[in-house]
């Protein structure tokens, strides 16, 4: 298949995605009339900052046919140690945006040591263990603190705005540029898709399996470190169940934007896309009145949704390649 036919394909994966944001954003305007007003907008690019940049690091798992379930507990540790420098005096702003972000990759290489070199059978299993453990090893090293007062440039990339554009999605926009340009254009984000894709075939052709699947787990940490620094200026405080539920919304926006848990498909592209999809559903349900618990349900069914037509197009596909090869060998 030539690049070109590539291309093609990859952006008419996106259009579905994109069409259905439209339609749900008219759909609520109706709804609402207040909808559409320049402030609601500007709240939903808001919200859907944090889980475009976790659903990102949840991308790259996917592609490799994996899945990050640790990633709620990486932002709510990455958090912490916020609010560990500021409970010790170290209010500085450098160490404060720095040290979250090296934690977070820190988590997601443990994520993929665990799972390439004890050679589980799915990072289900070290990524659940580290969940439960990050999130119990925050609760214990803030004594279960909500702290506040940090400095203004720590809480800036979270809260400011730029000509009534929130700073925090224009750097969100600029990081996803950068992702689907790694994994469109580098050599390891080819090896990414294809380890994902076919496995056996990638290591036939000299790809290292441990070191691709690893590097997956590594970004997707680094990513839930940036967006740690992102919701602390968001709140203007930290808390130790900061990003409960953050991976569920990640996998339906992936899912939604196209990827799949068989690995090799999916694009940045989509995931944004997904993540704005969430982000409408949420704020025009606020808009609705609905209670917090109807809330959840309706995105749990969500995700429910989105794993569905994963599936139903995961058969659509071998379906299709079943018939293709069975009229080449009758050729």
């Amino acid at each position: 298949m030539s690049k070109w036919m590539k291309k093609s394909k990859r952006k008419s994966k996106v259009i579905g995605p994109l069409l259905a944001a439209v339609l749900l954003a008219v759909v609520l305007s109706l709804a609402s009339d207040k909808f559409l007003t320049m402030t609601n907008l500007m709240n939903i690019l808001r919200q859907s900052s944090i889980n475009i940049i976790v659903g990102a690091g949840m991308l790259f798992c996917l592609l490799g046919a994996g899945i990050d379930l640790s990633q709620g507990s990486i932002v709510g540790f990455a958090m912490g140690m916020i609010t560990l420098l500021h409970m010790k005096g170290l209010d500085n702003p450098f160490l404060m945006i720095a040290l979250p972000i090296a934690v977070g990759m820190c988590c997601g290489l443990v994520n993929g040591l665990l799972f390439t070199k004890l050679k589980l059978p799915h990072p289900f299993v070290s990524t659940l263990g580290m969940m439960e453990a990050l999130r119990g090893l925050t609760l214990f090293l803030t004594d279960a603190k909500q702290v506040s007062g940090f400095p203004s440039a720590v809480i800036w990339l979270g809260s400011a705005n730029i000509l009534n554009i929130p700073v925090c999605f224009i750097a969100v926009v600029i990081i996803s540029v950068v992702i689907s340009r790694i994994l469109s254009k580098t050599a390891s984000g080819r090896e990414i898709y294809s380890v994902g894709g076919n496995q056996e075939a990638a290591r036939l052709a000299g790809i290292n399996i441990d070191w691709t699947l690893t590097l997956t787990y590594v970004m997707s940490g680094l990513l839930c470190g940036i967006a740690a620094v992102i919701l602390v200026g968001r709140v203007g405080a930290t808390y130790p169940l900061a990003g409960e539920g953050y991976e569920m919304d990640a996998v339906a926006a992936c899912v939604i934007g196209g990827a799949s848990f068989n690995g090799g498909k999916g694009t940045m592209a989509g995931t944004f896309v997904g993540a704005i999809i969430m982000a409408e559903i949420k704020n025009g349900l606020n808009l609705l009145g609905a209670a917090s618990d109807i809330q959840q349900i309706v995105v749990g069914i969500v995700v429910i949704l989105a794993v569905m037509v994963d599936v139903i197009r995961t058969q659509q596909a071998e379906k299709n390649r079943r018939m293709q090869q069975a009229k080449a060998e009758h050729a």
